[in-house]
């Protein structure tokens, strides 16, 4: 069974909008590597929609390594609304939780999934294996937060840390089962 990653930049105080966060050489070798773990990548549409129109025209004018991994990744894309993607993309429909269950269950090495809100909705359902939390030195003031009106504790286990030279910490958490 594949498992289920999940990894987000974050500061202090617990925001999760990206344009607060300060990128790094070390963060984006960190982000490749976690790319690499994995067969897949799941998004909801709001995450797919910002990352494809950034990273996609990058892949194809330049050789910066991010681009061009996350550009030919297999993505899954959680969504109601979207009539059709593209990008090495499908579309995942349906109750999200057999969805979900059911590409764990494929052969390979894991699924990635970024974002705020598909990320809440997996962890109410028990299907994320490892969290990675990018701290970042800085406080904001301002939202979006993680995992705002979780129903209930996730207790987790600390199995890695990478300090990166902005000051960002990524720690690799395992869901305590």
């Amino acid at each position: 069974m594949r498992p289920l990653r999940y990894s987000i930049n974050v500061t202090l105080d617990g925001c999760c909008d990206h344009r607060e966060m300060s990128p790094d050489p070390d963060l984006f070798q960190n982000t490749i590597d976690n790319l690499k773990r994995a067969d897949a990548l799941l998004f909801g549409r709001v995450t797919y929609e910002m990352m494809e129109s950034y990273w996609r025209p990058l892949a194809s004018e330049s050789t910066e390594v991010f681009a061009q991994t996350i550009d030919a990744a297999k993505k899954y894309v959680v969504s109601s609304t979207l009539e059709r993607v593209d990008w090495n993309a499908e579309l995942v429909r349906g109750d999200l939780g057999k969805a979900v269950e059911a590409l764990k269950q494929e052969p390979g090495n894991g699924l990635f999934v970024g974002g705020v809100k598909l990320p809440l909705a997996l962890a109410e359902l028990g299907l994320i294996d490892e969290y990675e939390l990018v701290v970042h030195p800085r406080i904001v003031g301002h939202g979006p937060t993680l995992f705002a009106g979780l129903s209930k504790r996730l207790d987790l286990r600390l199995v890695s840390r990478v300090e990166c030279g902005s000051g960002a910490v990524a720690m690799r958490y395992e869901l305590k089962r």
